[in-house]
Formats: structure tokens, C-alpha cells, sequence
């Protein structure tokens, strides 16, 4: 017996009944049945392949069995992209650039490559006669390659069979829809001599796509910057001419608030770098599984599902391919999902990374769960099948329809807490706006101009929004209400540990939406969870001192939070976004809990 593993053998072990032996048609009785192959794959999961991984190897649970790698990282640097295809229209390109990655081909792609499949053994008996032959198969089989000694091929000879044959296995997509397909394969190997045929088999899972949550340190924070030579001072209507601008003065605030952490700026093409939305054009995840040295993971960055009309129908949105040019390599992949139609209007807009949130674990969910907004407008059902059928993070969903870009994280922001979780929200407050506008005025402050010291066109006092806005701010408020009355059942939080920010809102003509007016202080980048960098608002002061201002600063200190102040009121809050809106981040997952230690959870609570 030739083994693949330094063990004992033993009777028990030579006749173990977990190996199926199928009869075929052959010659009659005085032929030897085929010794049972022996295929091992990770089962218990730790990094080593023993005996012990033979319970229970034919089935998959959350407690037990093989996982492998969607191997779409880029480790040779061998994929391109070339200048004139960032602008391109139609969806083409797309598909050029989503095609091309380590399991496109059929070798492996170097060691880094080699470290990012999963390990099997086939051990077989060395009586073999040498007509013996050996197959690999995977059901199904589009979804994994199996290399043999270092090779892409599914045949085994009978001099390799009477050896211990190294087999590598490599993940060729991510779980995308759990009704098409739920992740797990089936690994056969076959041995055949003499007209009759062994068999055995293994069953995998691909590890699925893990969403980072905001406490998770920043490693590297992306935003984007102007392409050089171009005059970036036009107009995005409706807003102020003007925006976006400003980039040198959001470029200098946001590396005083990252000090510490790498920060890369991208820079989009001339013809559609104005699309500075670092946060809507994709969601950062990971997929990882178990090996000797601890944890591998790999970066998955989800393009987000939008289609536009520029100028051909249903082009993906062009910004997303610089993920492909900028960031994509060696342990960092992307995936793309796209719809067969392009949303009506606004409705796209909640097919951004803007609109994708997670919370941190907690009990009953070690790995988190994904939030986003949905409601009378909703996210493209394809894209949102890849983000929330995972499995292990349980998504809920509250409407956003009431706002003009309605996304997720114009309302509330994970920070940390001093409360048994660790975490709580923080929330857009519009009372809270008022009240702080109404103690200016009682001070006498009432002609106080908000953005005073912005170049600003449009710097409304305190007295004009006090008279005109107070019935926009009740309905946000009450739609936030709405919101916090999902998300605290959900989570078991309390009302009083929630921590709220002022933000005054105002109804944007001609869409009959609400936007915030002042920049949306939760809409910021939480850079550790002690770090937060907000969008500087701007507000009335009293006694010298911004009131929106002290108020956060104040707010976030009681949980151990400081505030960096990012100037981004040109740059990104006149374009209907903030710092959250307008940057990224790659964080640090290596302390959350492996997705394969807890239970998955499913089910979504909506209103």
C-alpha cells in the first residue's frame, strides 16, 4: 500500500468502508475487484490531510467540509486593460475584462497561484495491473479544474495510480445565485482495471464572498482624483456649478485623516473621471478557507450592478473597470453582475456600494449581517443574489425610496461603543439639526450663513432654514424612524445607545426626494473604530464654535471615537454624496471569525 499520509496501516484500515467499489460488466469471477481508491480532501479543516478527514467526506455541512477558492485573482499580472477600452461602450469590454483571471486558463499561475488552490491526495493500491487507468471528474463541471501533479488534466495512469497523486483544485466562479447553483461540487476520482471500476468521492464548497464591516481597520483607503489637464470645474446638474472641485483641499484633509494607513488615489479617463464615487463603484469582500500556516484570503471586490446609457444601452458602468486596471493582481479579484435591462432613473442608484452595508457580529450572527436599502425602488435582483445569497451573512433590508440618491449609508454608520456588543450606530438626526438651529437663533445668531466660509453660491441663514425647511426635516425624520424601528429589532440595540448627529435635509425640486442639505455627518470613513473621518459641515457657529461640529465631536468622544474633519463640500456633498461616498477602503479581516467556525444564517426582515 503506497500512502499518501505517514500512518499506521492496519486491516481495518486496508478494508475501510468508506470507499464505494461499483461493479461493471466484464470477465467473470476469477478476476480481483479493484482496490478502493482513497481520495482526501480538507474535511476537517485543518489545513492537513489525514484519516480524520474521511468522516462524513461525501457531504457538506457549516460544521464540516472541503472548501476551496474562487481563483479569479490576477497573480502574474498577466490581465490588461487598455486605454481606450475604459470609456468603451457597450458591454463587451466588460465581459473582456471579467474573463480574464488565474481560472481562465488551464496552468497554474506560479506559487502565489498555487497557494490559492485547495489540496487533495489520491492514494491508490500498487497491484494495479498496467492497463489500469484512473478519472477525475467534478460535478458540476464548470465550476472547478482539477490539476494532477501540477497539470490541468482529468486522466491518471497506472504508474501514477500506484504512487500518492497530488491534486490541486481550483475554484473557477463565485456563488452568484443559490437557486442556479449552491456552491458545492462533487469531486469523483474512478479507478478502473480489469472491466471493473472503484470509486470515491469528496464534496467541496466554494468559500463564499464575506463582506468587511466598518470597525474593521483600514489598510488601504482609495479615493479618486481629477485626470490631469482637464478643466474640472463644470456643472452637474442640479447642482452648483462648481462640482465637483475643490480636490486639492479634499485630497489634503483626507490624508491628514489616514495618516497611518496607505491612501491611493485613482485617476478615472477625461472623458469620465467626474464619476469620483470610490464608494458606489464597488463592494470590497474576501473569500478565505483553512491551511497549515492559518487563514488564506483573498480580496474579491464586487463591481457594483449598474447599466447606464452612454451612449449605447445598458453599458456597465465605466468607472468599475478601473478596479481592473488599478487593482486587480495577486490576491485581489473582481466579479461582475449585471441585469438584462437598465434600471428606470433613480432606481440605479441602489445598485452602488453606497446602498451595501454590513453590520459587525453579534449574537446569533458571528459574521455579521448585510443592510441595505430597498422599498418602493430596489436594487437589480441579479446583482442583489450575489451580494446577499451567500449564506452567512443575513440581510436586511428598509426603504430608502424617500431620498433622492438612497443609499444605505446616508442614514446610519457602525461605530464602536462601550456596550456589550462593542457597536452601535450612528444616525442622521434631523431634530436634532433643528434644535441646534433654534438654540443659535434664540442666541441671537439667526443671520448666521451656513457654509460661510465655503465659495458657496447658496449660504442660507438660520432663520431661512427654520422658515422653509421644518416640514421636509419631520418626514425625514420619520422615515428614519421607520428605519431605526427594523434595524433595532434586528439588532437588540436600545434607542439610548444610538448616537446622532445633526443633518438638515431639504426636498430637491423637480424629483420630490429628500437630500441632505448640510453634509451628512454619518456619511463618513470610519479609518479604525476609533477613527472617524467626516465631512467638515460647515455649520452656524455660536461662541466661535461650529454648533454641528462640537455636537459630533462630542457624540462619537463618549464611545472613544475622534473626529478628523475632511473638506469635501465641493468635492463630493454638492454632488449629493460625502467622504463615505467619495472613498473606499480594504480593511483587515484577519481577526474576524472564520466564516466556516459559525453557523450560516438566512432570511431577510424587511418591512
Amino acid at each position: 500500500m503506497n500512502r499518501c499520509i505517514a500512518i499506521v496501516a492496519t486491516a481495518t484500515l486496508l478494508t475501510n468502508a468508506l470507499a464505494t467499489t461499483a461493479l461493471a460488466s466484464g470477465s467473470g469471477g476469477a478476476t480481483a475487484a479493484v482496490p478502493a481508491p482513497r481520495l482526501t480532501a480538507d474535511v476537517n479543516r485543518d489545513g492537513l490531510l489525514t484519516r480524520a478527514d474521511d468522516a462524513g467526506k461525501h457531504g457538506w455541512t457549516d460544521g464540516r467540509g472541503a472548501i476551496f477558492l474562487p481563483n479569479l485573482d490576477d497573480d502574474e499580472h498577466r490581465c490588461t486593460v487598455a486605454p481606450a477600452e475604459l470609456d468603451a461602450p457597450g458591454r463587451a469590454v466588460d465581459d473582456k475584462l471579467a474573463a480574464c483571471n488565474d481560472a481562465a486558463d488551464d496552468r497554474i499561475n506560479g506559487p502565489r497561484d498555487a497557494a490559492d488552490l485547495a489540496p487533495l491526495t489520491l492514494d491508490a493500491e500498487r497491484n494495479l495491473s498496467a492497463n489500469a487507468t484512473g478519472t477525475v471528474t467534478i460535478a458540476p463541471a464548470d465550476k472547478a479544474r482539477i490539476f494532477v501533479n501540477g497539470h490541468a488534466r482529468n486522466a491518471l495512469t497506472a504508474d501514477q495510480l500506484r504512487r500518492c497523486v497530488r491534486l490541486q483544485l481550483e475554484g473557477r466562479d463565485v456563488l452568484r445565485d443559490p437557486a442556479v447553483w449552491d456552491g458545492q461540487i462533487t469531486v469523483t476520482v474512478s479507478v478502473a482495471d480489469n472491466g471493473r471500476t472503484a470509486t470515491d468521492s469528496v464534496r467541496m464548497r466554494v468559500a463564499p464572498l464575506m463582506l468587511q464591516n466598518d470597525l474593521q481597520p483600514a489598510q488601504t483607503v482609495l479615493a479618486a482624483q481629477p485626470a490631469k489637464g482637464q478643466g474640472w470645474w463644470g456643472s452637474t446638474p442640479p447642482y452648483q456649478p462648481g462640482a465637483p472641485g475643490d480636490w486639492p483641499q479634499f485630497a489634503k484633509t483626507l490624508r491628514t485623516a489616514t495618516k497611518g494607513r496607505e491612501l491611493r488615489f485613482l485617476k478615472g479617463t477625461p472623458d469620465g473621471w467626474k464619476d469620483m464615487w470610490a464608494q458606489d463603484t464597488f463592494e470590497p469582500a474576501t473569500v478565505s478557507m483553512p491551511t497549515v500556516g492559518g487563514t488564506h484570503t483573498m480580496r474579491i471586490l464586487i463591481r457594483s450592478g449598474n447599466l447606464w446609457d452612454l451612449p449605447e444601452k445598458n453599458t456597465p458602468r465605466p468607472a468599475g473597470r478601473l478596479l481592473y486596471r488599478d487593482l486587480r493582481g495577486p490576491d485581489i479579484g473582481v466579479v461582475q453582475q449585471f441585469g438584462d435591462n437598465q434600471a428606470a432613473g433613480v432606481d440605479d442608484l441602489l445598485n452602488m456600494g453606497g446602498n451595501i452595508e454590513l453590520l459587525p457580529p453579534y449574537p446569533g450572527y458571528p459574521h455579521g449581517r448585510v443592510y441595505y436599502g430597498s422599498g418602493a425602488r430596489r436594487p437589480d435582483p441579479t446583482f442583489l443574489k450575489l451580494i446577499t445569497g451567500q449564506g452567512y451573512q443575513s440581510p436586511i433590508s428598509y426603504d430608502m425610496s424617500w431620498l433622492l440618491v438612497g443609499h444605505a449609508d446616508e442614514t446610519v454608520h457602525v461605530v464602536r461603543a462601550n456596550n456589550a456588543r462593542g457597536w452601535t450606530l450612528a444616525v442622521a438626526d434631523p431634530r436634532l439639526a433643528v434644535r441646534l438651529l433654534r438654540d443659535v437663533q434664540r442666541q441671537g445668531g439667526g443671520s448666521q450663513q451656513l457654509f460661510a466660509d465655503t465659495r458657496s453660491t447658496r449660504k442660507p441663514t438660520v432663520d431661512e432654514l427654520l422658515s422653509g425647511w421644518l416640514t421636509d426635516n419631520e418626514a425625514a425624520a420619520k422615515h428614519i424612524d421607520d428605519q431605526l424601528a427594523i434595524l433595532l429589532k434586528a439588532t437588540g440595540l436600545r434607542t439610548s445607545e444610538l448616537v446622532r448627529l445633526p443633518v438638515f435635509f431639504a426636498n430637491m425640486p423637480g424629483y420630490n426626494r429628500l437630500k441632505a442639505l448640510t453634509p451628512d455627518l454619518v456619511n463618513g470613513l470610519s479609518v479604525t473604530d476609533r477613527q472617524f473621518a467626516a465631512p467638515d459641515p460647515h455649520g452656524p457657529r455660536l461662541n466661535g464654535r461650529d454648533v454641528f461640529r462640537q455636537a459630533t465631536e462630542q457624540a462619537l468622544a463618549k464611545n472613544g471615537v475622534r473626529v478628523h474633519w475632511v473638506e469635501d463640500f465641493f468635492w463630493a456633498h454638492l454632488g449629493g454624496g460625502e467622504v463615505h461616498c467619495a472613498t473606499n477602503a480594504l480593511r483587515d479581516t484577519r481577526e474576524a471569525t472564520p466564516w466556516w467556525s459559525g453557523n450560516g444564517v438566512s432570511g431577510i426582515v424587511s418591512r
